[in-house]
């Protein structure tokens, strides 16, 4: 077992980013969210240095980020811009949670299989809820004849494929694992299909990176501007355009994501 580092009880933030955010943690590809690599890691150590300061664990901030990814999607059921608004609030501050509930782990040296765990189930979640939300918001509901609409349902089927997808991910991993292989990087150049034409697909998929649009912070972003469009022009057309195109593009996403990780090395 590793020998514990004392640690000062009222680190300064140039000591909780050192030691929270070390390269390994801002180098990740993938598991680095564009918004934590942007603005979001430069705000959580003070939010970091705030719940150090109490008795809160690491896996408690944890739970409040799969708490606050809900709140993100029951707050789409709100009708207008305020729904629209505070879904995106709230999909900003659960990532502003996960930031830090590792910045806490690491600073507390209380990183556990568990942890990992939680923070799973706290994107699965999320991630499940919101497309389902927006189907019903799409629906028109709480209004009357929302259970007429298609809507609904293709909130539903966005859902599965965006779930279906994050588990592609996971699929390599425990693959990997009962076949006694080392842990993956999380580096570019491990996910690198073998095919020439994939390659291609995937350098023109970085100019329109829709398959990006399926993270919980990316999908309340979206849900917002289809809001403002609505409040605009009036109706829910932005959004149930929203919803179509999302479903249509998963599709396409889910096939591509499963033919580039057949060809590349994960699996090999």
């Amino acid at each position: 077992m590793t020998e514990k580092i004392t640690r000062p009880a009222r680190p300064t933030i140039a000591q909780i980013r050192e030691v929270g955010q070390p390269p390994a943690v801002r180098g990740r590809k993938n598991s680095e969210h564009w918004v934590a690599d942007v603005y979001l890691r430069k705000i959580s150590p003070y939010l970091t240095l705030v719940l150090l300061r109490t008795s809160i664990s690491a896996n408690q901030v944890t739970w409040l980020m799969v708490l606050t990814g809900m709140g993100a999607a029951a707050a789409l059921l709100i009708p207008g811009l305020p729904g629209g608004f505070l879904a995106m609030a709230l999909g900003q501050m659960q990532m502003l949670w996960d930031c830090s509930d590792g910045e806490v782990a690491r600073w507390r040296q209380t990183t556990s299989p568990k942890g990992v765990f939680i923070d799973r189930v706290g994107h699965y979640t999320a991630e499940g809820l919101i497309p389902i939300a927006l189907g019903l918001r799409a629906a028109g509901f709480p209004e009357s004849g929302w259970l007429d609409s298609p809507w609904p349902l293709i909130g539903a089927l966005l859902a599965v494929l965006i779930l279906y997808n994050k588990s592609l991910n996971d699929m390599v991993h425990v693959s990997r694992a009962y076949n006694n292989m080392p842990r993956l990087e999380d580096k570019a150049e491990v996910g690198e299909p073998s095919s020439g034409g994939l390659r291609k697909l995937r350098s023109l998929a970085r100019f329109v990176p829709f398959h990006r649009a399926y993270h919980s912070v990316e999908l309340t972003i979206l849900a917002f501007i289809a809001s403002v469009v609505d409040a605009a022009m009036g109706g829910l057309g932005a959004t149930q355009f929203l919803v179509g195109a999302l479903a249509i593009l998963a599709l396409v996403t889910v096939v591509g994501h499963l033919l580039a990780i057949l060809s590349s090395s994960r699996l090999r």
